[in-house]
């Protein structure tokens, strides 16, 4: 007796997934898209710079080029410690506990560290700036002086929401210092003219431009499946003012609408979403129109009315699981589209606010260096979008062809 083939027993997603694996460029789209959407999951716990908004600005370093170093003196804040969770971290960043303090050199003197400052220029000489060991190391309480005994070598001192008295002796400090408080940091992609890390904002911007692709794809799905089912099942009035909808949104440039959205609603990183959504709906709502028009005289439809089945029961149990299909490729070219609609509301200005990072805002920000000593400093951010954008395109050609059931070998299909 012949083996039955086991391709009977499989269902046309699996049949799409196969046929999206052997497309590469697809497949290098949604590699893209994986890692990115990583990136901006974690966010602040991959980030060098965790500040909230990686806003952790270093005037003396403006414009440092890719793979800068500078040797740092790390001193602690006076002031109650800022720890957070992780996932608190992860999500809103983290207020450092220490100033980061540039120098291009350094020296001890008693309870004191000299550090020369970094001024940003190699041909002018920093002065020399002193800091108290203990002061660096703790978060020293003012309210109590620090006793420094220099015959015996130590330093007495409270600190910071502590009533027991700290005694160390000049040589520990010293070792502390040298060993977690003087630190080398290296910027992988340079800095920007605000002295902030630049790929920090980099992969903080990756979660703004998903933020707002994923939540305006959400509700343009919301309303254009809404909108669109009522049309083409209902029919007649319902059709025609759904229609007349559609129309009217349609005839408004897309970027005029959403401007004009944003600024109803006033400037901010939540507005874009509702804004964008509210823009993306009237396409998902025409195609899933005119697949709902073709689903309702099939069979399957005429045979669950005359079970008895509710119209609401026909629409979400039979009629809107068959027409999925074109709302995912749609999802991902809206996705692509979300994305360089917020880039350019970022850019004219009414998109996420600053110190927010948004690739469009950078772009924006650093467009005079481009013709300049940085042109890396908008080239960049502008390099993310296109990347981001192309592998979405590419996911959703993919997408198309792969759902696509008419590619499907009639005997791969299990009647």
């Amino acid at each position: 007796m012949a083996k039955k083939d086991d391709s009977y027993s499989h269902s046309l997603s699996y049949f799409a997934w196969q046929r999206l694996k052997k497309n590469k460029l697809s497949m290098f789209g949604l590699i893209v898209i994986i890692l990115c959407m990583i990136m901006a999951i974690l966010g602040f716990a991959i980030t060098p710079d965790s500040t909230p908004d990686a806003n952790d600005q270093l005037l003396e370093l403006s414009k440092k080029p890719p793979g800068f170093e500078i040797k740092m003196l790390r001193t602690r804040k006076n002031e109650p410690t800022h720890a957070v969770s992780f996932f608190t971290k992860m999500i809103y960043g983290e207020v450092s506990d220490f100033r980061s303090i540039p120098f291009s050199d350094y020296h001890f003197e008693g309870n004191d560290i000299v550090v020369r400052e970094y001024t940003g220029d190699e041909k002018r000489r920093g002065t020399d700036i002193n800091y108290n060991l203990a002061d660096a190391v703790y978060a020293i309480d003012y309210n109590t002086p620090i006793v420094n005994n220099l015959e015996e070598g130590y330093t007495e001192f409270y600190e910071f929401g502590s009533d027991t008295k700290i005694r160390k002796t000049v040589v520990e400090l010293r070792a502390e210092v040298e060993k977690n408080y003087i630190v080398t940091r290296n910027y992988i992609l340079g800095t920007d003219p605000a002295g902030r890390d630049l790929l920090s904002r980099l992969i903080i911007g990756t979660r703004v431009s998903f933020s707002v692709g994923f939540i305006s794809v959400f509700i343009s799905v919301v309303i254009g499946l809404l909108m669109g089912a009522l049309a083409g099942f209902y029919r007649g009035r319902v059709d025609d003012v759904i229609i007349w909808i559609i129309n009217v949104v349609w005839s408004i440039p897309t970027l005029l609408l959403v401007i004009a959205i944003t600024l109803a609603l006033g400037k901010g990183f939540w507005q874009v979403f509702v804004a964008v959504g509210l823009t993306m709906w009237v396409e998902v709502a025409r195609v899933i129109r005119g697949q709902v028009m073709s689903l309702r005289e099939k069979e399957f439809i005429e045979a669950g009315r005359a079970l008895g089945f509710t119209n609401y029961r026909i629409i979400m149990r039979h009629v809107l699981p068959n027409v999925m299909g074109p709302v995912i490729v749609i999802s991902a070219a809206n996705f692509a589209s979300a994305i360089l609609i917020e880039a350019g509301l970022s850019f004219l200005g009414i998109g996420a606010q600053p110190p927010t990072a948004s690739w469009g805002a950078m772009i924006n920000a650093h467009r005079g260096y481009i013709i300049g000593d940085a042109p890396y400093l908008a080239f960049l951010p502008g390099m993310a979008i296109m990347l981001m954008v192309l592998a979405f395109v590419l996911l959703g050609n993919g997408l198309r062809d792969s759902l696509d059931t008419k590619s499907v070998d009639d005997d791969q299909i299990m009647y």
